[in-house]
């Protein structure tokens, strides 16, 4: 038989090496998983579908972070929206429980300044009477907006930025109003805030009407002037100043060197030196372009300038004398000294403050000249500067008015609240001719008695007459009428309770 047809061999020694046989044709499960193989599966994986060819395999471990540093920017750009989202929910909803909050309890102060200072954190957790809060809502004059009526008050709209940093606009009525800014200055006028604030008859400090005379430096001067002539020259020692109402007024100075001033400014701005005839002349082209109104004070060479200032009950008196050699000593570098505030700086504070029906904060600017002579030049309101090292404490003092303020509005209204009330629950004043009546309604039982069901109603139209309240009077006259209402009623009483 050929080798191929050989059968099997049977035994023991044969199944073992047909085991061998088998095992070896197979590859081990080592062999197979190999690294290598394992990282070019993984390879495989990321090739794009037209390549079939890895030019420059890479490192799996380097792989794998790639995906990891992706998934996580992935991840952190999802947590920051997230988070965006998240405060403007949170913004939502404060605004939401703020407009919950009983109108009643809830006091909202609007102050306008700069963004440079937070005024909310005086008024944070404050409350006063128990259980009235104080809402601070801050801008600066320029976002602000306000419309008003006589029925429905004032709406002002603000814009603001939302935690996400969005703009977007506010709307509140304010309860009081506290300015911290210059509402008029040489290129801007905001009057219009402090006009519709007067119509939805807002309080603040200082207060509207001393707040709309301020808007005009020569008419601040003018009430100078008069209070100037009340106290005496030596008792209110004012500055010369001269008003031209345009530049065709404007000829030749009276006196020279002067400080020309054009139009309503603040700190410096609009103020030059003029030191003949001829500068003059120049300003005169410049005060048409500007078409407006100047002033010109006599040039004072000083020695040191006087800040003094009065909020409340407090005063304060700061030197400053200018380093950088200005002439302003407001402009440039400029050294400060708190002083002693002597009773003439008191008095003159005193005096200022009862201009435009009282004035809660002031601020009076002082020259004084290298001779020692003092000379008030300007008077500040509610938007005067707070200088020196004592600004915490000034602003403390600013908000010990506004707490006085409020309660005291607060107790006013109570009070008006009060008032309505009681009036409500009292009985209706009865009229003046309610004497007649009876004397009317007594007759008409009298001539009634002959039918029983109608002195029966008559009997108790007398009765409930006869119930109701009789108003105590003063003098004789009315004493006489009395006793002769009651006359008849005891008349009316006798002839139906007889004929019963």
């Amino acid at each position: 038989m050929a080798p191929t047809d050989r059968p099997p061999a049977s035994g023991p020694q044969s199944q073992q090496r047909a085991q061998q046989r088998q095992y070896a044709s197979k590859p081990s499960h080592s062999q197979a998983a190999t690294p290598a193989s394992e990282a070019a599966d993984m390879r495989l994986e990321f090739q794009q579908p037209g390549n079939r060819t890895i030019s420059a395999p890479t490192s799996p471990a380097k792989t794998r972070d790639s995906i990891l540093q992706r998934v996580q920017s992935l991840t952190d750009a999802a947590k920051e929206k997230a988070s965006s989202i998240s405060n403007d929910i949170k913004y939502a909803a404060a605004t939401r429980r703020q407009q919950r909050v009983s109108k009643d309890r809830l006091l909202t102060l609007l102050v306008v300044d700069d963004e440079n200072f937070e005024w909310a954190r005086y008024f944070r957790g404050k409350r006063f009477f128990g259980d009235f809060e104080i809402h601070v809502e801050q801008a600066d004059i320029k976002d602000l907006t306000v419309t008003a009526s006589a029925e429905r008050g004032c709406t002002v709209s603000m814009a603001v930025l939302s935690p996400s940093g969005s703009r977007v606009v506010r709307s509140f009525r304010p309860d009081f109003f506290l300015c911290r800014q210059s509402v008029r200055d040489a290129s801007k006028d905001y009057r219009n805030v402090l006009l519709g604030l007067n119509i939805g008859g807002v309080p603040s400090i200082n207060s509207l009407h001393s707040l709309y005379n301020f808007q005009d430096k020569p008419w601040v001067y003018g009430q100078l002037v008069q209070l100037q002539k009340k106290l005496g020259k030596e008792n209110f020692p004012l500055i010369e100043q001269t008003f031209y109402p345009s530049s065709g007024e404007m000829s030749v100075a009276n006196q020279l060197p002067v400080v020309l001033k054009v139009g309503h400014a603040h700190g410096g701005v609009g103020k030059i030196k003029v030191e003949n005839n001829s500068d003059f002349q120049d300003m005169t082209s410049i005060v048409s372009v500007a078409s407006t109104y100047c002033t010109t004070e006599p040039f004072v060479d000083s020695k040191y300038d006087l800040h003094l200032t009065k909020i409340g009950p407090h005063y304060r008196a700061l030197m400053r004398k200018s380093v950088s050699g200005n002439w302003k000593s407001c402009v440039g570098s400029a050294m400060l000294e708190e002083t002693e505030v002597l009773e003439r700086y008191k008095f003159w504070l005193d005096s200022v403050a009862e201009l435009f029906g009282g004035l809660d904060i002031l601020s009076l600017e002082v020259v004084v000249s290298k001779d020692g002579i003092e000379q008030i030049i300007s008077v500040n309101d509610s938007a005067l500067s707070l200088l020196g090292n004592q600004q915490e404490e000034d602003r403390k003092h600013i908000f010990d008015l506004i707490m006085e303020k409020l309660e005291t509005q607060v107790l006013a209204n109570m009070g008006l609240q009060a008032v309505n009330q009681t009036q409500e629950e009292e009985p209706p004043a009865i009229p003046a001719r309610r004497d007649s009546l009876i004397s009317e309604s007594s007759v008409t039982s009298s001539h009634q008695s002959s039918q029983p069901v109608k002195t029966n109603l008559s009997r108790q139209g007398s009765i409930v007459s006869a119930a109701a309240p009789v108003p105590v009077q003063q003098n004789k006259g009315q004493l006489d009428d009395t006793e002769d209402t009651m006359k008849n009623l005891r008349k009316t009483f006798a002839g139906i309770f007889g004929e019963m």
